[in-house]
């Protein structure tokens, strides 16, 4: 039995890293503020190390939304895997060629795209789909403000949010 509501606790869930960052940064600044000495300076590293926290706390909230959707995500060793009730797929990281935000589809999709294969659509709304958030960070170039703030805006069509550049001989 939980003496919290499930609203509230989806709301913890969704912005636990910002939470987090504020708790170090009342710490750091507990420590900056009302020391001297060691401790004083370490308050200054503490409030450092928690505005990064709630930086990217605050993408990673942003980029959460509901988790009720269609399908299963997995994001294991550079691989991301979606199985759904009617399609699935794998892709590895370095095989993207192409990411694409759907806001057609219900619920919004993600199509990756990779050499050979059919595109890979992943539900926004998919379980496990957070996870998709550092799979995404590591692609070189990548914009992730950009891509945050398509996610919340309606569309009539798909945006390609991230595309591989390849070398071209001349």
């Amino acid at each position: 039995m939980s003496f919290v509501r499930p609203e509230a606790m989806d709301a913890i869930r969704r912005w636990r890293e910002v939470i987090t960052g504020a708790g170090v940064l009342c710490l750091g600044l507990w420590w900056m503020l009302g020391t001297t000495g060691l401790l004083h300076w370490l308050g200054y590293a503490t409030c450092a190390i928690a505005s990064v926290l709630i930086v990217s706390g605050v993408q990673r909230g942003r980029f959460r939304g509901d988790r009720n959707g269609p399908g299963v995500v997995s994001v294991d060793e550079g691989r991301i895997a979606y199985f759904g009730p009617l399609t699935g797929g794998a892709v590895a990281l370095g095989e993207i060629t192409r990411i694409c935000l759907d806001p057609t589809g219900k619920p919004p999709h993600w199509l990756i795209s990779q050499p050979g294969q059919p595109d890979l659509a992943i539900p926004l709304s998919a379980r496990g789909a957070d996870d998709l958030f550092d799979a995404f960070a590591t692609l070189p170039g990548i914009r992730t403000e950009r891509m945050l703030a398509l996610m919340r805006r309606p569309g009539d069509h798909p945006v390609v949010i991230w595309q591989k550049h390849t070398a071209r001989l001349h």
